[in-house]
């Protein structure tokens, strides 16, 4: 009786040691599987593919704290510009730009010049990236809460040789987020140096709600 008593007794240790082994296998997979869901290829590519928000320091007003973010997302629009006159590349602009007249105005642009490179020949030498020259921002106050003016020169680096132009953009917040109001390059020869004129100030936050200016630049394009 004691023997059987022993055995038995020996019987449920080795069977609580294996149960025991049992949960930590068990556990050890599913922290296996939740860290792989975490670095998955396809929640990645998710990460990436979401539209970036470019968020004013404050929700109600503009400051030198909202510098840096308005360079970020005007290098990231030069950037996605580029590559869509050059390279054929989508370019998302609901991401930088509220403005349906302006929207419509830059998508033309954008179609303009790819159809020009298109038809020279000119679209296989892509552009690989884009670098920033000695670039100016400051702050300028209105009735509206302020903008933020841009002066960004542009070095667009192609896969050979390259160019270099000066784009101006203007800058609001909207609502918490940082948008474009005005975008102007003024290379010579340029769409907007042909089409909005050449050597402009650009220093109107509200220029494309201005619904005459609007018709008057349609009416000399016939274009947007």
């Amino acid at each position: 009786m004691l023997f059987m008593t022993r055995f038995m007794m020996l019987f449920i240790a080795i069977g609580l040691v294996l149960v025991g082994c049992s949960q930590d296998q068990t556990n050890g997979k599913n922290a296996d599987q939740a860290m792989n869901t975490e670095i998955t290829p396809s929640t990645g590519q998710n990460v990436v593919q979401d539209s970036p928000e470019y968020a004013a320091k404050n929700e109600g007003e503009l400051s030198d704290q909202d510098f840096e973010t308005a360079y970020e997302m005007c290098v990231k629009a030069l950037s996605d510009y580029y590559k869509a006159v050059w390279n054929g590349s989508d370019i998302e602009l609901d991401t930088y730009i509220e403005n349906d007249q302006l929207k419509q105005y830059t998508q033309q642009k954008i179609q303009s010049q790819y159809d020009v490179h298109i038809k020279h020949n000119l679209t296989d030498d892509l552009v690989q990236d884009i670098e920033i020259g000695a670039w100016e921002v400051e702050y300028r106050d209105d009735v509206d809460g302020g903008y933020l003016y841009l002066h960004l020169p542009v070095q667009i680096n192609m896969t050979v040789g390259g160019y270099g132009e000066v784009t101006e953009f203007l800058v609001r917040n909207v609502n918490g987020k940082l948008v474009i109001v005005d975008w102007y390059t003024g290379a010579k020869d340029s769409y907007d140096f042909m089409v909005r004129g050449e050597n402009l100030t650009i220093d109107d936050p509200d220029i494309w709600n201005d619904s005459e200016w609007v018709k008057k630049l349609d009416s000399m394009t016939g274009e947007f």
